[in-house]
């Protein structure tokens, strides 16, 4: 992945990724469509846990994430052309489930164009259950994310 230059806004942010603004990200009205945000944040969120290496750890117990819950504030409008840079960090680890935080920069207009929070679990497919996140994942986080 190629390096990112990260505006002083998302400096709370230890795993951010650079994504162009598609055109048919667009709707009728001309600005990015909503459900494109979550589609960025989780973009953000599968690299972070790429970049952390905690999906290692995570499916050598045979578990994985799974999306509980995901909110988004939108501050401004995004339209083509441009560019965003998807921040995710962890503010929380909890006993199955941990909280995500995502900060969402346009580069064209220079400002914080998004924020959101999410819950992700770790969850047994097999089993269909949660399940309690491995020490050895809460160990990796918390040396990744002090907040965590």
């Amino acid at each position: 992945m190629k390096a990112v230059n990260i505006p002083a806004e998302l400096s709370e942010y230890h795993s951010v990724i650079r994504l162009p603004v598609q055109w048919g990200d667009q709707d009728a009205f001309g600005h990015v469509n909503n459900t494109v945000y979550f589609r960025w944040f989780e973009s953000a969120r599968i690299a972070y846990f790429q970049h952390t290496g905690i999906e290692g750890p995570l499916s050598a117990v045979g578990l994985g994430p799974i999306l509980a819950s995901i909110k988004c504030d939108y501050r401004r409008q995004i339209t083509y052309p441009d560019v965003v840079l998807v921040g995710a960090r962890v503010t929380r680890v909890g006993n199955s489930s941990l909280s995500m935080r995502h900060g969402l920069y346009s580069e064209r207009l220079g400002v914080i164009a998004a924020e959101g929070d999410s819950v992700i679990v770790a969850f047994d497919y097999e089993a269909n259950v949660s399940k309690r996140i491995p020490e050895e994942v809460r160990t990796i986080l918390a040396s990744w994310d002090s907040r965590a």
